[in-house]
Order: structure tokens, then sequence, then C-alpha cells
């Protein structure tokens, strides 16, 4: 997942035509999911430092934002909400359910990894403390759904989705965030260690 929409330049702090409004919303999210790809720290983001990179005035952002968390979030919510969305087209071009869950984790990991600041942000920086995020209830949902499909088509031996959904996605992120937060170190192919995850916690069989 990239952020490509272009940031607006040359905006005013104005009212904005019918449509206006939502078009400098979604530049200023875009704008934010780039500079915290960047800071990997949402306390670090400001909305002027923001503003001023869309080209608005300061005050346009607060139009649309009550604060910073409220923009962290936005930007946060859209991010994960895009994951979904390309780990559902992975898995509608899989071949089974086992498939299914190896192509969305691996898109996972490999996102987390070339958007290290981004995965940061959402899942270790301190808004994770002071805020609920609800959007992320959803994702956690869909990963026992994966698991529970794999199992239903005896594709890995019966246990309880729920436990074995916890326990891959406690692998998949300790993995992705010691590759990031410890990147001196020589890890072995993300690829190869999510395979090992696959067999040994879901039970799935090993490729090949």
């Amino acid at each position: 997942m990239d952020a490509t929409t272009p940031p607006r330049s040359g905006a005013r702090s104005r009212n904005n035509p019918r449509g206006q409004g939502e078009r400098l919303r979604t530049d200023i999210i875009t704008t934010a999911t780039l500079m915290l790809d960047v800071l990997a720290d949402d306390q670090a983001l400001s909305l002027r430092a923001v503003a001023r990179e869309v080209g608005i005035a300061a005050t346009s952002v607060y139009l649309h934002f009550a604060d910073r968390d409220a923009l962290v979030l936005a930007t946060l919510e859209r991010c994960q909400h895009d994951i979904m969305r390309a780990m559902e087209a992975a898995e509608a071009a899989a071949a089974d359910p086992a498939d299914a869950l190896r192509a969305r984790t691996l898109l996972l990991g490999n996102w987390a990894q070339e958007h290290a600041g981004l995965y940061k942000v959402l899942h270790e920086s301190t808004i994770n403390q002071r805020v609920e995020m609800r959007f992320k209830q959803d994702f956690k949902e869909s990963w026992v759904t994966a698991v529970q499909r794999c199992l239903d088509a005896g594709l890995a031996p019966r246990r309880d989705a729920r436990a074995t959904a916890h326990d891959l996605m406690a692998a998949v992120h300790g993995s992705v965030s010691l590759r990031i937060n410890r990147c001196d170190t020589p890890w072995p192919p993300f690829h190869e260690q999510l395979d090992r995850f696959l067999t040994g916690l879901v039970g799935l069989r090993a490729p090949g």
C-alpha cells in the first residue's frame, strides 16, 4: 500500500465549493501518511507542518481535525483499511485457504518492512496507549476467519482458531518489529520464517 495522491499545492484558506472540502480532507490525510512514515512517531507530527506541506493555512486543518490525535487516528484507520483491501485481493488470487493465509501474512510482513515508520505508529506509538483504535477489531477478526477457513478445509489440525490466529499474529508482529528495530541483525528471509510459523503454529504443510 502506497500513498500516491499528491499533496495540494498553493491551496488557500477559504470556503471550498461542494466536494472540495472532502478532497482537502483526503489531501491532509495523505500528507500525514507520508510524514508519519518518515517520522515513525505520532507525537513528532505537527498540524502546522502538515498544513505547510499541503499548502494551506493551519486553521484549515482544524476545520477537519480537532487535534493531532484525531488526524493520526484518521490516517491510521485509512492505512488499516488499505492493508485489508490489499489482503483481500491477495486472498482472492490464492489457490486455497492455506495459500490465502500465507498470502495475507506475507503481504503484511512485506508492507511493514517497506513502511517501517507507519508500522511503528500503527502498533508501537504512544497513541496506542492513549486511544482505543476500534477499527483494529475488524482487522483482528479477519485473521481468525482466515485461520478458521484452513481448519474447515481440513488443511490444518483441528484447534482453536482464535487462539491460533493470536499466536500467529504475535509471531509475525514480533518478527517484523525485530527486523525494524534491530535492523543490524542478519535475520533470515521473512518468507522462510513465515513458513515455519504457519507450519508450527497453524499446522499447515510446509510449501513444496
